[in-house]
């Protein structure tokens, strides 16, 4: 190791270079010992982690240095009554916030005693928009008349690009000389970003070649990626998908401690009014809370939790009871590649039963999102529970003090 680390501190030697050098293992830790020379700073306790390195620094992250724990509780059982999935699982919730793992787990039980529940996938579309240049408005309507009318030469471009993606549409927005074209894609059971934008840079070349237009960028933000943003919210991105579960008055009362109708006042009021008074673009109570825990230990990038907040909660009263439902229009997620194969995330997508390929290619990524949606659902029952009786702030005494 000194041998490497006097190369590092004379500059003859690159830290993003280390791998080529040593083994995977190794190379982390030599990385370590310098950073820790540099900065006075033990890190011992980044340098003790179970996963393999080799995976992780080949496609995960660059110059690693060790890894960060993050505790994984379980929650359950759910019964998810889905086109997907159709029993009972264990949610693995990986977070730092006391009283989250239980109150899921509060919802899961009155859900999974009310039967279960009913999840459907209402689109499967990942997007890219890249965004041209016309010469002038004029030549910026003859863009989308030609990508309008071309949309089969568009997608033999863009699905020879890869085995699992499809194109399957094309929607036009035009901002002066600016076209920006947003593709929509299907992509297997992978999340699909690289694969959609490997297809767009495609599909891009086609559309340059024919209009005249100039390529600007491939992302033209019209997709839009990891940033909160009303198309999503309006036309979806990745699965879009729905939850819902009817509550007698009797499981209100006993699990939940509260009443039918307190419960849809406060949703009203907390999730519709004041979401509308505070310009939220999410209409819920923390959908993100259980998307993200659901994503870090499943191996989901935790940037497109913006995309998953985009939920609404909607609570009705029905003869003898109520019926709740979450609407996700915006979860890119899948079950293969990113961080889906590193070995924590993957037992987290096995424990699931959703990890790797699905057969038919998108069953296991629908499944996941059906369970996602469930999991949310139960997350804001139970908020909304605890709102309606007032025992968050109790709950949160209890369980989440440091």
């Amino acid at each position: 190791m000194d041998g490497y680390l006097e190369r590092l501190r004379s500059g003859t030697l690159k830290l993003y270079s280390l791998e080529q050098s040593l083994p995977a293992k190794q190379a982390v830790a030599v990385r370590r010992a310098f950073i820790e020379e540099e900065t006075g700073v033990s890190l011992h306790a980044l340098g003790a982690y179970g996963i393999s390195p080799e995976r992780a620094t080949r496609r995960n992250c660059e110059n690693m240095i060790g890894a960060v724990q993050v505790p994984v509780g379980v929650a359950g059982p759910l019964r998810v009554r889905g086109e997907h999935v159709d029993r009972e699982v264990w949610l693995p919730l990986a977070t730092t916030e006391g009283a989250l793992v239980a109150s899921v787990n509060r919802g899961a039980s009155v859900i999974t005693r009310a039967g279960g529940a009913e999840c459907r996938i209402l689109a499967d579309r990942m997007t890219r928009a890249p965004v041209f240049a016309a010469r002038s408005v004029a030549h910026a309507a003859e863009v989308v008349r030609w990508v309008e009318g071309h949309l089969p030469e568009l997608q033999e471009a863009a699905d020879a690009t890869t085995r699992h993606g499809r194109l399957v549409g094309a929607d036009c927005s035009v901002a002066g000389t600016s076209v920006h074209v947003r593709l929509a894609f299907t992509t297997g059971d992978a999340m699909g970003m690289n694969m959609v934008t490997i297809a767009s840079e495609a599909a891009s070349a086609v559309i340059e070649s024919a209009t005249g237009a100039r390529l600007v960028a491939t992302s033209g933000n019209l997709c839009t990626d990891k940033k909160p943003a009303a198309v999503n919210a309006v036309a979806g991105r990745g699965r879009s998908v729905a939850a819902g579960v009817q509550l007698s008055g009797d499981l209100v009362h006993d699990v939940l401690k509260t009443d039918a109708a307190s419960l849809v006042e406060v949703n009203t009021r907390k999730n519709l009014v004041g979401s509308a008074r505070a310009g939220a673009l999410g209409f819920n109570a923390h959908a993100a809370n259980v998307v993200a825990a659901l994503f870090i230990a499943c191996g989901q990038d935790p940037a497109h939790v913006v995309e998953g907040s985009l939920a609404i909660t909607t609570v009705e009263p029905v003869p003898g009871g109520v019926y709740v439902a979450v609407t996700l229009p915006a979860l890119p997620l899948g079950t293969v590649g990113g961080g889906t194969a590193i070995e924590t995330q993957a037992e987290c997508l096995a424990l699931l039963g959703v990890a790797g390929g699905g057969n038919p290619p998108g069953e296991h990524a629908r499944a996941f999102a059906e369970i996602v949606a469930a999991g949310v659902l139960a997350g804001e029952l139970s908020l909304l529970a605890a709102l309606a009786a007032r025992h968050l702030a109790r709950a949160h005494a209890t369980l989440g003090r440091g």
